[in-house]
């Protein structure tokens, strides 16, 4: 299993981006997809994730209502949109893959078993 993920890049205050995970040697069923973020000297945060089975998504409050979380299985590709990004948005952020998680567990990192390399999100001031 292999997941890249892309999309990351300098944008200013209030701008988008769409990051992209593709996923090799992935089935999507019975998955739990999601994002997460690491900014410089900080832990590792959860951003948003997806139960492939059912469809819910799941934010960290802090990105509700400016981030989307949506995949394309046959494509095997999740997708972060992100609007009206914040300087404090600034992180690489990662792509990654559990077998389907309980409500409970999807905003624990521990719990995914398959991660991308990361992309470099930089928000201007």
């Amino acid at each position: 299993v292999q997941l890249q993920a892309s999309g990351g890049g300098l944008v200013q205050t209030g701008g988008s981006l769409r990051l992209s995970c593709a996923a090799s040697g992935l089935d999507f069923s019975q998955k739990t997809l999601a994002w997460f973020r690491q900014a410089p000297g900080k832990d590792r945060e959860f951003v948003a994730a997806i139960r492939w089975s059912g469809k819910s998504t799941y934010y960290q409050d802090s990105v509700k209502g400016r981030f989307t979380i949506s995949g394309d299985g046959a494509k095997n590709t999740v997708f972060l949109q992100m609007n009206s990004l914040k300087p404090e948005d600034t992180a690489v952020y990662f792509c990654a893959a559990a077998r389907h998680l309980i409500t409970s567990a999807v905003r624990t990192g521990a719990y995914y078993t398959h991660w991308g390399q990361g992309t470099l999100v930089t928000v201007s001031s």
